[in-house]
């Protein structure tokens, strides 16, 4: 076992390497990496009960590694809405992600992971929160659909108590350069 850790760290220092080896500086086409600061707005449709709808806010901050790939942090305020007389179900997100532009530097496959704490009265816990989306971006807007798994959040399926928790969600934000 040691010896294939000890080949692939092997493999990977020489794979990264060669990309730097190979890489070539062409004047004028240098990319500059920036930060960029996003603010949205988000809507969702939990498929559980017995939440009927998600509405939040959150911050995204993006750091550009090229033209292609970024790193994001993103945190907010989520509110998960429920009927009849039990309390709503708010919480924030705290989620690390990576972007990929995968068509004309437009469209995009994210993933993002982290934490969702519970901040209602009723219900003070903390969850993991999985985030893959695909979305599309110009210089100033920001348009993706997600889906939010949250196994941690309770539910009813079934007429049972139980956990688990996922949502279609769609976020339109504003972006800038910092």
């Amino acid at each position: 076992m040691k010896n294939v850790i000890q080949n692939i760290a092997v493999l990977f220092l020489f794979l990264l390497g060669t990309t730097s080896i190979m890489a070539q500086d062409i004047p004028g086409d240098k990319y500059e990496q920036k930060f960029k600061l996003g603010i949205g707005a988000n809507v969702g449709y939990p498929f559980e009960d017995p939440y009927n709808l998600n509405v939040g806010g959150d911050v995204r901050l993006q750091y550009d590694l090229s033209k292609r790939y970024s790193l994001t942090a993103t945190t907010g305020f989520s509110n998960l809405f429920v009927s009849g007389d039990d309390n709503d179900l708010g919480y924030i997100p705290a989620k690390l992600g990576f972007k990929a532009f995968v068509l004309k530097d437009k469209f995009y496959l994210m993933g993002e992971a982290g934490a969702a704490f519970a901040v209602t009265n009723k219900y003070n816990d903390k969850s993991l929160l999985l985030s893959p989306g695909i979305g599309y971006a110009t210089k100033y807007i920001d348009i993706s659909v997600r889906y939010e798994y949250l196994p941690d959040f309770p539910s009813i399926r079934n007429d049972a108590a139980d956990k688990g928790l996922g949502q279609v969600a769609l976020r339109l934000a504003y972006g800038f350069k910092l």
